[in-house]
């Protein structure tokens, strides 16, 4: 496989004066410069790869054709970079995103995927009229956490970190090292999560921690062990640490609010794990995100049947994972804290 240390794709989508040149690739003037988006194929969607080796690269895309139409970005393993966006005839619009490349592309105990970057261009009518992608060292935003988080490979499963790359511009990749099943002691103990994603982080990237799902049966002396064995680990390669306590469980109670022990993370051990988290935060005067709150508030105000849709309830009767639309607006609760707290440059939000 051909690798590009330094990858410098430039395609220039001005194929209409060729023969059979899809509509996304016209642009006015018809102007070839010879080897334009060789490495993207097909119409809806428009699908590109590009040979790189893992890694950090800036992606700027120039969506419009001669045509009016509708644009959505997704890469690798279903990460969500920009949502429906329309342009009109002959309008050009430029959208810029910053990429993690891995091996394996999704929850990183998973299938490894295809290897390099992979693009794909949907909506109702893609037009992309330049793409260009280049090697990069930008700050990174480190998710580790379990399913409610990760990329999840098949629909409709998806979790709020693979919808939170849409919300940034280029500047800042997510780099989702969440795993599906994972609790606080069993990320730090697989070699291929924690101590992998660990001598990858940089001084100035930020790491969100999300642990709680699945310590069904953890001590809080425990609990506490291990999240403070994360944030050590984080702060010793110069990273930003911030606790982000779990989504909730639609578990609704008759009065149509959550407080119980399933959907507030009571485990079977009586530990309350949001509020062993929140105390930690404020005894290492780490930064929190409390998602916990958030989600809890978001899901009552919607009520037993509304809130159906955050989850997949109906599709599979799942009241912990969520539907698409529900992990893009858990992922619009973490972006707010994000900037409210300033806990990533303003200027890389879009």
């Amino acid at each position: 496989m051909r690798r590009a240390g330094t990858a410098l794709l430039a395609a220039t989508a001005c194929l209409a004066l060729l023969p059979g040149a899809p509509a996304w690739a016209e642009t006015p003037g018809g102007h070839h410069p010879g080897h334009a988006l060789r490495n993207c194929t097909g119409t809806a969607p428009v699908t590109c790869h590009v040979d790189v080796a893992p890694g950090t690269y800036d992606v700027t895309a120039v969506l419009g054709g001669a045509d009016s139409g509708s644009t959505a970005v997704t890469a690798e393993s279903r990460r969500t970079l920009l949502p429906a966006t329309p342009t009109a005839a002959r309008q050009r619009l430029t959208r810029t995103f910053t990429i993690n490349v891995r091996e394996p592309e999704g929850e990183p105990t998973g299938p490894s995927g295809s290897p390099g970057l992979d693009l794909s261009l949907g909506g109702e009518a893609p037009r992309l009229a330049d793409l260009r992608v280049t090697a990069s060292r930008r700050t990174q935003l480190f998710l580790a956490g379990d399913s409610t988080v990760c990329d999840q490979i098949a629909a409709p499963y998806t979790g709020w970190g693979q919808q939170l790359p849409q919300f940034f511009r280029g500047g800042l990749s997510v780099a989702n090292y969440a795993d599906s099943g994972e609790s606080s002691g069993s990320f730090l103990a697989d070699p291929r999560l924690f101590p992998t994603m660990r001598p990858l982080i940089r001084k100035g990237d930020t790491v969100l921690i999300q642990f709680a799902h699945n310590d069904k049966q953890t001590t809080a002396a425990d609990y506490r062990a291990h999240l403070t064995a994360l944030l050590d680990g984080v702060r010793a390669r110069g990273g930003k640490p911030v606790l982000v306590t779990p989504v909730v469980r639609r578990w609704f109670n008759d009065d149509g609010t959550l407080d119980n022990a399933t959907a507030l993370h009571i485990n079977g051990l009586g530990v309350n794990l949001p509020a062993e988290m929140r105390a930690l935060a404020a005894e290492q005067r780490v930064p929190l995100i409390d998602l916990t709150a958030l989600t809890r508030q978001l899901v009552e105000r919607l009520g037993p049947e509304d809130s159906k849709a955050l989850y997949l309830t109906d599709e599979a009767r799942d009241n912990t994972h969520t539907s698409a639309h529900g992990a893009t607006e858990f992922a619009r609760l973490v972006l707010g804290e994000l900037r409210a707290q300033a806990l990533v440059p303003g200027g890389v939000i879009r």
